[in-house]
């Protein structure tokens, strides 16, 4: 018997997040009231052109950029793809990255190979963090780029990023931030983070889906991967989404008005998840630092089972989470964040990821324990 939608507890809020009532209402509005090509030069079109500067210098205030560094994209792989394709020299050589980045950035380095382009993993210690000794014994001579998750999609952990910056500004290296889990979760500042661009995605805090950015320090060389027109200052071609740039930018206000009580909030829920299946069904395994996290988000397995057999359970039980990154479903491979911390197999087969959102409830939270908790014993005896 399936559980009724209204009964449903949706916990995978990394692979996405429900957009808020005001969001949707504005970006209804905007898509009626300011629908004309911002390009334009006629009366609506000068109208809708106020309205996505208006976004624009939002969301630069709020991220500690300059307005003139943002470029708006369709989401956060699109940004990914252009920092990656845009920083290149067009000459072979390595880009560095940690074991266990997001499939737009691994997949798009990937694709790269025919033109000389090979990784280098920057090593990461048992807590999901770049091990910053051995950071230092890095050969640095042939990297282009260095592109670095801030806040991991899968395990929530927090990168120290400030000596992996000192490194690329002293060899001249552009640093990519992939923001898209920390931004709406945990203060970013642009200007302070020593990157050269971050990336980001609306729907990943309650903002619309189909529009993120990316922050380009201003004088950086980036270039532009799709030809038309002149669009974002020649970087980006295409007609900009007036309303979506809006929601963005009304999403992102939303969390700066009130992110201390959300991170409160879901910071106490996710420690309660964690703290009741640990009574209820133990033995469990935390996966990831538990200092050093994103407050939503908690990467649990339970040693003895199949984790994709648990997904399906959980999601009968009415239990919506995920095992990782959602850009990944349909592959049957472990985690590649886990092996890279030296998860054993009994821990990284049975991983599942709880990631909450401010708009989950106490009551939500007990019932997850409990539905959780009765499918886990159920699955192992």
């Amino acid at each position: 018997m399936s559980i009724p939608a209204s009964q449903r507890i949706f916990l995978d809020n990394n692979s996405t997040t429900r957009p808020l009532d005001e969001v949707v209402e504005l970006v209804a509005e905007y898509s009626q009231t300011h629908y004309a090509n911002p390009g334009s030069a006629h009366a609506e079109g000068r109208q809708a052109r106020r309205v996505l500067e208006d976004a624009r210098e939002s969301i630069a205030s709020l991220l500690g950029a300059k307005p003139q560094e943002i470029i708006f994209t369709s989401g956060g792989t699109e940004a990914i793809n252009l920092a990656i394709h845009g920083f290149l020299t067009g000459s072979p050589g390595e880009i560095a990255l940690t074991a266990g980045e997001h499939p737009a950035t691994v997949n798009t380095i990937r694709r790269l190979s025919p033109r000389g382009i090979r990784q280098t993993l920057l090593p990461l210690n048992t807590d999901g963090r770049i091990n910053q000794d051995q950071l230092q014994l890095q050969n640095w001579d042939n990297i282009q780029l260095v592109s670095v998750i801030l806040a991991h999609n899968e395990t929530g952990v927090i990168q120290d990023i400030d000596p992996l910056a000192s490194l690329c500004a002293e060899n001249s290296i552009p640093l990519h931030l992939d923001c898209v889990q920390a931004i709406g979760k945990i203060p970013v500042h642009f200007q302070d983070s020593g990157a050269t661009a971050i990336s980001l995605a609306a729907h990943k805090f309650h903002g619309p889906r189909g529009v993120g950015a990316l922050i380009v320090k201003e004088g950086a060389r980036l270039h532009p991967q799709i030809a038309g027109g002149h669009q974002e200052r020649g970087k980006r071609a295409g007609t900009e989404p007036v309303a979506l740039a809006a929601g963005m930018a009304r999403a992102l206000e939303c969390w700066m008005r009130d992110r201390e009580q959300r991170s409160q909030k879901v910071n106490e829920l996710r420690n309660r998840l964690q703290q009741g299946l640990g009574e209820q069904c133990a033995p469990i395994v935390v996966n990831g630092s538990q200092q050093h996290r994103i407050p939503n988000t908690l990467n649990i397995s339970f040693p003895g089972l199949d984790g994709e057999a648990l997904l399906v359970s959980l999601d009968l039980a009415g239990i919506s989470c995920s095992l990782g990154s959602a850009c990944a479903s349909g592959s049957r491979d472990p985690a590649p964040v886990l092996l890279a911390m030296g998860c054993p197999e009994n821990v990284y087969r049975s991983a599942v990821r709880l990631s909450l959102s401010f708009l989950n409830t106490s009551g939500e939270i007990e019932e997850a324990i409990r539905r959780i908790s009765r499918v886990v014993n159920q699955l192992r005896s």
